[in-house]
Formats: C-alpha cells, sequence, structure tokens
C-alpha cells in the first residue's frame, strides 16, 4: 500500500512564527555601533575608558644660532674644452649646528679644502649650470663636508660668490 501525504497541515509542520527579537536586534544593533563610533570619535568614549592620550610635554629648546666658517676663496680648473679652459671661483661659508665644532672644522681645513678642490676640478661647465646645478654642487659639497671634519655635522654650504669663466 502507499501512504498518502495528508493535506492537512499540522501545528508541527507549520513554519516558524518571525519573532519581533530579529527585528529588535537589526534596529537596535546599528544604532548602539553609530553611537559608539560617535561617542569614540568625539573623544567621549576614550575618556569614559580612561584611554587617554597623553601630551608628552617637550621643555622648550631654545633654537640655537648657527654657526659660521668663512672657507678661503678656491679657483679650480673645470674639466671641459682643452682648448678653452674655464675655471671657476667661489667662496662659501659652512653652517655648523654647534660652536664646539668650529675648532674641529678649522683643524680638518686642508682635508675639507683637498675634498672641495678635487671634486670642482672634475666639474664641467655645463654641470653648473641653473639652479639644479648650484643646488647638486651644494648636496655634493655638504657630504664631502661631513666626512673631512666627522663626528662634527655640516648642515648647510652657502654660496656668498660663484663666477664661471
Amino acid at each position: 500500500m502507499s501512504a498518502k501525504p495528508d493535506p492537512k497541515p499540522t501545528l508541527d509542520d507549520s513554519p516558524p512564527a518571525k519573532s519581533g527579537k530579529r527585528k529588535l536586534i537589526l534596529i537596535v544593533a546599528p544604532l548602539v555601533l553609530l553611537t559608539g563610533a560617535g561617542l569614540w570619535f568625539t573623544g567621549i568614549l576614550p575618556n569614559l575608558l580612561g584611554l587617554k592620550h597623553e601630551e608628552h610635554k617637550e621643555e622648550a629648546v631654545k633654537p640655537v644660532a648657527p654657526v659660521y666658517v668663512d672657507l678661503p676663496d678656491m679657483v679650480a680648473n673645470l674639466n671641459g674644452d682643452p682648448r678653452r679652459p674655464s675655471y671657476l671661483k667661489l667662496q662659501s661659508r659652512l653652517e655648523l649646528s654647534k660652536a664646539e665644532d668650529v675648532e674641529r672644522v678649522k683643524q680638518a681645513m686642508p682635508r675639507l679644502l683637498d675634498l672641495f678642490q678635487t671634486y670642482l676640478r672634475e666639474m664641467r661647465p655645463d654641470e653648473l649650470r641653473g639652479s639644479a646645478g648650484t643646488y647638486r654642487l651644494r648636496e655634493e659639497l655638504i657630504a664631502r663636508a661631513n666626512v673631512a671634519v666627522a663626528p662634527a655635522k655640516v648642515t648647510d654650504v652657502l654660496f656668498t660668490q660663484m663666477l664661471i669663466q
């Protein structure tokens, strides 16, 4: 014999009724999250939880005036056309961060001038054209000066006069 399905639904076969709890969760959860985010970003919630951002108060550091050391005038024969030589006359100053470094720079002056002269003799006149060329020259001289006067620190090389002939 074959069993026929019962056309009448029973109480056990009915779909579960939707409860109000699910709707309540779908409405309340986003509200709680938005309220929490608002309290967090306004700074109220971190203060309530004791997560204050402590500002580190640094002692007022007095700005230190830079110290300048004048370099002697340098004249260098630039690397270029051998039939028409080009010369560079350079007057410059070194900017130091500490006054204590002045004596160290003066002691290292022969080495410093040697490094500068050998670098300048290898430059071509086209490399010094424009502000980009001057900037490159300044950066290279700063690097060489820091090598020569280490552990003292040269912060800048200032050009007071630069003539290219």
